[in-house]
């Protein structure tokens, strides 16, 4: 009469002599709540025409400019930036800003293995779990991936080398510092890279594989396969750590566009991982990467991919908590940080945030129409969103005009 289902089964443990009795009650809506949708109802907040909070971080005439990473030092100040001079592959371009992000520095010198880059570079501040070492490395995938590495805050850097006897489409997607001290990383192929032999699979299998550094980010362990499949095609791996350091979620951009993003648990370090899950499309969409503000509120910006949104295409973010992520809930709101004038090519972002709270988001884009991107940062704090929420109506999200 109330509408609450009851279920109660029964399950044996591994090794275990007596069965387990499990009775779950639930009531219809709870389950509702679960079911991934197309489109989304939280209220979007759009940023894209605020040029004060807007800084040009490079931009070159008739060249394209992609795919940057930034990583912010201890200092709180220094903020660094690579990119390739291209559409993934290309040569590596290097800068750094003293000002959180509010200038940037001449294109600095680079090694000279950075021009022969064939993919997506990521950077990424590591500290030696034995020494003590604070290092900065660089990732640039394909086969076989390579790793260059710097011990004096960027000032000087090694040669790209090889790391083993494999590769990967944007390596790493995350590298996260474990309780250990140790680092496990993460990044996916498609069945082309991973071995020397190029080789392309018909119909191709994702593949999510992870690899351990227990000596500050110098040396990796081989590989290991997390998840592999076809029918989804999950790949493009960030990671966050809940609150209280127990748990790590992975977000991850499904390719084939017929599902939402998806997302994956570890309560263990990445000892193992949970079956993929399918987020609420406020959350799906390409190269999640995100931080914590101040007051416990999660930051998560990536390229809108939702089947049914107003910014499909464009460089967006959701604000919410990492319970939200947890429990499939869609979370507190989303911002549009700029509009893309190309259909889909923008937003592998740097995500970073300054001691008051300041966030300072960096991606490429499409942002003039008939041009070439280049490189944008753009900067808020959540409770400037927070008053655009409550001050003036925000209309949720509408699902384009097919018509468009």
């Amino acid at each position: 009469g109330d509408g609450l289902i009851q279920a109660t089964g029964s399950y044996r443990i591994e090794g275990g002599s007596q069965p387990v009795i499990v009775q779950l009650n639930f009531s219809a809506g709870d389950l509702d709540a679960l079911v991934p949708t197309r489109g989304f109802q939280i209220p979007l907040i759009d940023l894209d025409g605020e040029k004060q909070r807007q800084v040009i971080v490079d931009r070159e005439q008739d060249q394209y400019l992609g795919h940057v990473t930034t990583t912010l030092l201890e200092d709180n100040k220094t903020m660094l930036a690579v990119y390739p001079k291209g559409h993934g592959k290309g040569q590596i371009i290097y800068k750094r800003s003293s000002d959180g992000g509010l200038t940037w520095s001449k294109r600095l010198p680079t090694p000279k293995s950075w021009a022969t880059s064939q993919e997506v570079p990521t950077i990424h501040r590591v500290i030696d779990p034995q020494t003590g070492q604070k290092r900065l490395i660089l990732w640039s995938g394909l086969y076989p991936a390579r790793l260059s590495v710097s011990e004096d805050d960027g000032a000087s850097w090694s040669e790209l080398e090889q790391v083993g006897d494999w590769g990967g489409i944007v390596v790493m997607g995350f590298v996260e510092r474990l309780k250990s001290g140790s680092y496990v990383a993460m990044f996916h192929d498609d069945g082309r890279f991973f071995e020397s032999k190029f080789s392309v699979v018909s119909p191709p299998v994702f593949t999510l594989f992870q690899s351990f550094s227990h000596d500050g980010g110098l040396t990796w362990t081989e590989p290991e396969s997390v998840w592999s499949g076809s029918e989804l095609q999950l790949c493009e791996p960030g990671c966050f750590r809940s609150p209280d350091g127990s748990t790590l979620a992975v977000l991850l951009r499904e390719n084939s566009r017929t599902r939402n993003s998806y997302v994956i648990f570890s309560k263990d370090e990445g000892q193992t991982w949970s079956a993929p899950r399918e987020l609420p499309a406020s959350l799906t969409g390409d190269r999640h990467t995100g931080k914590y503000a101040p007051d416990g509120r999660l930051f998560i910006s990536f390229r809108d991919t939702a089947h049914e949104s107003e910014t499909q295409g464009d460089w967006v973010g959701w604000v919410g908590t990492f319970d939200d992520i947890l429990l499939g809930r869609p979370g507190q709101y989303r911002v549009r940080l700029k509009d893309n004038q190309h259909r889909w090519d923008t937003a592998y972002p740097g995500v970073e945030v300054l001691p008051d709270g300041t966030f300072v988001t960096t991606t490429y884009g499409h942002w003039d129409q008939d041009e070439p991107p280049y490189i944008l940062s753009t900067r808020f704090r959540l409770d400037e969103l927070d008053r655009e929420v409550t001050s003036r109506p925000v209309a949720p999200n509408q699902a384009p005009d097919p018509k468009d």
